[in-house]
């Protein structure tokens, strides 16, 4: 007898033939998936924030508290720029892979786009603007101006706030700590050699006391 026979003879004894067995134990099958699948979208539906939903947050941003309410979703990016004007942060790529959107976090450059507002409550956040005093430039944005260290200038904030990261961290930066340093921010434009110039320039102003 053959297995199929063998198969056949079973499922008759049991009042069934090979078909009705067969499309029974597929249809239990799909009924088992369909109920695993609909467990788990009534799981997630339970999972999700509406939208609108705020969280109470204070932020430090160039030394001045700003309470809000945000949204979990919110990154930093967007409560600097739609939510509070800080717009010289700009933003490029939206995913972490151009640096336009750097801000320094308790003097650390860390990109906005990939930061959650709620996740920096109680650090101190710097800004471009917040690297002027009233109306006046700091020595990174001077030495930049002074060294033509743009072109479309859309990646300048970024490059600015890396560099001013660097050189709390390092007074008398060398030329491959520069590179390091800036290595997250590009430059479509390609003015690498005036930006690393810019820095080396800042480095001066900031050791001789230019604020």
């Amino acid at each position: 007898m053959s297995s199929n026979d063998a198969e056949h003879e079973c499922a008759c004894k049991k009042g069934l033939t090979r078909r009705q067995f067969l499309t029974s134990a597929g249809a239990g099958a799909l009924g088992v998936a369909a109920a695993g699948h609909l467990g788990k979208g009534q799981e997630a539906s339970a999972a999700v924030i509406k939208s609108g939903e705020g969280t109470r947050i204070t932020l430090l941003i160039n030394g001045r508290q700003f309470r809000m309410l945000a949204e979990p979703r919110w990154t930093l990016l967007h409560v600097l720029r739609e939510e509070l004007g800080f717009t010289a942060t700009k933003e490029g790529c939206g995913r972490g892979e151009c640096g336009a959107c750097t801000v320094l976090i308790d003097g650390i450059p860390r990109y906005a786009c990939m930061t959650l507002a709620v996740e920096v409550e109680g650090f101190e956040i710097t800004t471009l603007e917040g690297l002027m005093k009233g109306e006046d430039l700091g020595p990174v944005q001077r030495a930049f101006v002074e060294h033509d260290a743009f072109q479309c200038g859309y990646c300048t904030p970024g490059q600015i706030m890396s560099a001013e990261g660097l050189l709390r961290k390092e007074p008398h930066p060398t030329v491959d700590q520069i590179r390091q340093g800036l290595s997250g921010n590009l430059c479509r434009c390609g003015a690498y050699h005036h930006i690393f110039d810019a820095v080396k320039r800042a480095a001066e102003l900031k050791r001789g006391g230019a604020r």
